[in-house]
C-alpha cells in the first residue's frame, strides 16, 4: 500500500510523446484522509482496474453485449447500460475504447480530413458558395465540447462556428443577424453558405429536432436545396433520426469504429461530433488523437485524484472549486458537465465542481469549521504564473484540501479531457456507481413532452391546464410592478414582508435546516449572442455573488436553461441540496419566417420546476415584464434587496 508521502505527491514523466515536452505533475496538500486516500487508490491495484477494463471491452468486441454480465462484475455494471431484467443494452465505454483503438487505426485523422472537405465540396458544388459558418444544435454533451473548443480559440478559422443550444428562438434569431452582418450578405445567400449540424446521443432528445426544422424551414422558403448543408449524428431510431432521415439528410456515424459505445458527454474528444469542427477549423487532428492516449502510468495518476476526491467527498469536502489558467478557463463548463451528470446520481454523496468563482477567503468558512465543505484543484501550465495559481497557493497555505494538476503548456487538450474521464470512470468505481447514464435528464425531457402536446391541444402554452393551475397560485408576490416571484413549488409558511424578504426567508430557512449548500441561478433564454441576455447574465453573476457567495459561504451556479437541464441537472435533481432559481421573461420573441414560436422553450421552463419539484427539490420562479432596462434594475434590485434581507 503507498504511504501518505507518496499519496501527496505522484510525478510522472513522459518522454518521446508527440505534443508533450515534459511532466505531468499531480500533488495533494493539506489531506487529513491521506489514510483513506491511500487504501482508495490501492484498490485500482489489487482490483487490476485497468487490465479488467481492457478484457471487458475486448469481450463487447468479439462476442457483443451478449458476452457482458453486469451481474459477474461490477466494472460493466457502471460503464453499461441495461434494462429492467439486467441485461446489457448499450456498451458505454467507448470513452476509454477509442483512444486504445486509435493506436490501432492511425488512418483516422485523414479519414476526417477527408469526410470534411466532401462537405465543403458538396456545398460549393451545389450551392455556389464557400462554407462561412458552422451551426452546430445540440444540448449538453452533444454541444458542450465545442462550446469549449470555440471559447479556446480552437475553432477561429473559418467556418464561423455557432452554439444552437436552446429552443428559445431569440438563440437562433440573434445567430442568423450575426451572421448575415458579418457576412453583408442577404439571408438567402449566408443558408447557402452554412453547414447545420444536429446532434442528440439520447433517443429522447427533441430540442435538435426542434432547431433543424425551423432552420430546415428558412431553406425551404427561400428554394435551397438543403441535403449537402444539414447532416446529424444520432442513435438509429431515435427521434432526430425519425425526422432527419426522410428529408434525405446524410446520417453520419458518430465513432469512426463504427460502433455505438459513448454516452454524449464522452463523444469528446475522439469522435466525428467532436472531430468535425476541429477539422473544419484546421487543427492538427493527427496530434489531437495522439494526445488522448494516456499511458497506464497517466491513468494511475488520474485515479490517485480519484482517490483523493473521493475520500474527501466522504468527509463531507465536496464542493470542488476548479481552478484553470487563462488559456484553459473555458473548459470549466465541460469538466463541470462530465463530473456532475456523470456523478450526481446519489443522495449520499455528491461532487460538486465550482467554476467562475475569483476564489476570496471570504467566501468560505474556515479550514477547522466543521461545516467547511470545500477543496481546491488547480490545473496549472504555466508554471504557477496565473493569478488563479497565486489564489490556490494562498489556499493552501491557509489550509484548505488541495490538489495540483501541472500540464506542459503546449499540451493537447484532448490530453486534459481524456484524463478528466479517467478521474470520472475511477469514482465510479469507487462508489459503484454508474458514470454513463443520466435518469434525471429523461424526467425532465418526459415532463417537457407532456406540457408541449397540452399546449398543441390547447392552442399554445398559456392555455394548457398546467400553465394556467401554476401560473393563478395564490403563493406569488410581484416587485416593483416588474418582477413577479412564484414560490408554489416550496413548502412552509412565507416570511413576512415583500418579495425579497419571502425570497431570502425560504434561503435562509432552508441553509439553517442543512438542506441547501450551494445556489443555482439559471435563465432561459439566450445569453450568449443576445445583448439583453447578456444582460441578464450579468445581474444572476452578481446575484450569486451577493446571496450565496457572501452572505452564506456557498457556491452558485450561473447558467441558462434548457442547457443546464443536460449539463448537470443530474447533481441537483439526484444528490439535491441546491437552492434553485429559474427565471424568464414573461415576453417572448417569435421567428415568423421559420414558424419559430416559444412554447417548447416556455415547457422546459416549466417541465425544469416540474422535475425538481417531483424530487423534492427547492425551486422558485422569477418572471421579468421584459428585457428591458427598467425590468433588469428591477431584477437586480429585488436581489440586492434579498442579499440585505439574509444579512439581517
Amino acid at each position: 500500500m503507498p504511504n501518505a508521502a507518496e499519496c501527496a505527491r505522484f510525478i510522472l514523466r513522459i518522454s518521446g510523446r508527440l505534443g508533450y515536452n515534459g511532466e505531468v505533475l499531480t500533488s495533494f496538500y493539506n489531506d487529513a484522509c491521506s489514510g483513506s486516500s491511500a487504501s482508495h487508490l490501492n484498490r485500482f491495484a489489487q482490483d487490476n482496474v485497468l487490465g479488467r477494463l481492457r478484457e471487458i471491452d475486448a469481450a463487447a468486441r468479439r462476442g457483443g453485449l451478449a458476452a457482458l454480465d453486469a451481474t459477474a462484475d461490477p466494472l460493466v455494471r457502471i460503464g453499461t447500460e441495461t434494462d429492467a431484467a439486467g441485461a446489457v443494452t448499450k456498451n458505454s465505454y467507448g470513452v476509454l475504447n477509442l483512444a486504445w483503438r486509435a493506436k490501432e487505426h492511425p488512418e483516422w485523422a485523414t479519414t476526417v480530413a477527408a469526410e470534411v472537405e466532401s462537405i465543403r465540396d458538396a456545398i460549393r458544388e451545389t450551392q455556389g458558395s464557400k462554407l462561412r459558418f458552422l451551426i452546430w444544435a445540440g444540448m449538453g454533451g452533444s454541444i458542450e465540447d465545442k462550446s469549449m473548443y470555440n471559447a479556446l480559440g480552437l475553432l477561429k478559422g473559418r467556418p464561423r462556428f455557432y452554439a444552437l443550444d436552446s429552443t428559445d428562438p431569440v438563440k437562433l434569431k440573434s445567430i442568423l443577424d450575426d451572421m448575415t452582418r458579418r457576412s453583408g450578405l442577404p439571408l438567402p445567400l449566408v443558408l447557402r453558405g452554412t453547414l447545420v449540424v444536429g446532434m442528440a446521443m439520447g433517443m429522447t432528445s427533441y430540442e435538435p429536432v426542434v432547431n433543424m426544422e425551423k432552420l430546415s424551414a428558412l431553406y425551404k422558403k427561400y428554394r435551397i436545396d438543403a441535403r449537402p448543408n444539414f447532416l446529424y449524428m444520432t442513435l438509429p431510431g431515435s427521434l432526430l433520426d425519425q425526422f432527419a432521415g426522410p428529408l434525405g439528410y446524410r446520417r453520419v456515424p458518430l465513432q469512426l469504429d463504427g460502433e455505438n459505445s459513448t454516452a454524449g458527454r464522452h463523444s469528446g474528444p475522439l469522435t466525428r461530433g467532436s472531430l468535425y469542427p476541429l477539422a473544419l477549423a484546421g487543427v492538427n487532428l493527427q496530434r489531437w488523437i495522439q494526445g488522448a492516449n494516456l499511458g497506464d502510468e497517466e491513468v494511475q495518476a488520474a485515479w490517485k485524484l480519484s482517490a483523493f476526491l473521493h475520500a474527501q467527498g466522504e468527509a463531507g469536502r465536496d464542493k470542488v472549486t476548479l481552478l484553470l489558467p487563462k488559456a484553459m478557463a473555458a473548459a470549466g463548463i465541460w469538466t463541470k458537465q462530465n463530473f456532475e451528470e456523470s456523478l450526481g446520481k446519489s443522495e449520499d454523496i455528491g461532487l460538486k465542481i465550482v467554476i467562475q468563482e475569483r476564489p476570496k477567503l471570504s467566501y468560505y468558512r474556515e479550514p477547522s469549521d466543521s461545516r467547511q465543505d470545500r477543496l481546491f484543484l488547480s490545473v496549472q501550465t504555466d508554471g504557477g504564473k496565473s493569478p488563479d495559481a497565486a489564489a490556490f497557493a494562498a489556499m493552501r497555505r491557509h489550509g484548505y484540501p488541495c490538489a495540483l494538476i501541472r500540464m506542459a503548456p503546449g499540451d493537447a487538450l484532448s490530453r486534459y479531457m481524456q484524463f478528466i474521464h479517467y478521474v470520472v470512470c475511477g469514482l465510479g468505481y469507487l462508489r459503484n456507481m454508474n458514470f454513463v447514464t443520466q435518469p434525471s435528464v429523461e424526467l425532465y425531457k418526459a415532463i417537457t413532452n407532456r406540457l408541449f402536446a397540452q399546449a398543441a391541444k390547447a392552442g399554445s402554452l398559456a392555455g394548457a391546464r398546467t400553465w394556467k393551475q401554476l401560473h393563478s397560485t395564490p403563493r406569488k408576490t410581484v416587485w416593483n410592478k416588474a418582477v413577479t416571484l412564484y414560490y408554489d413549488q416550496l413548502k412552509g409558511a412565507p416570511a413576512k414582508g415583500d418579495a425579497p424578504a419571502i425570497y431570502a426567508g425560504f434561503l435562509k430557512q432552508l441553509a439553517a435546516a442543512g438542506q441547501v449548500e450551494y445556489g443555482e441561478l439559471t435563465f432561459f433564454g439566450d445569453t450568449r449572442y443576445s445583448p439583453s441576455g447578456r444582460a441578464v447574465r450579468a445581474v444572476m453573476e452578481r446575484a450569486a455573488d451577493a446571496l450565496f457567495r457572501v452572505r452564506l459561504k456557498m457556491p452558485a451556479d450561473v447558467y441558462e436553461g434548457p442547457a443546464m437541464n443536460h449539463s448537470y441537472h443530474e447533481m441537483i435533481i439526484g444528490h439535491g441540496k441546491c437552492f434553485t432559481t429559474v427565471l424568464l421573461s414573461e415576453k417572448q420573441e417569435h421567428i415568423p419566417a421559420a414558424g419559430y414560436g416559444p412554447d417548447y422553450h416556455l415547457a422546459q421552463f416549466l417541465a425544469t420546476t416540474l422535475a425538481l419539484s417531483e424530487k423534492g427539490r427547492p425551486v422558485v420562479r422569477l418572471v421579468v415584464k421584459d428585457l428591458g432596462a427598467r425590468s433588469l434594475d428591477a431584477l437586480d434590485s429585488f436581489f440586492h434587496e434579498a442579499a440585505r434581507a439574509l444579512r439581517s
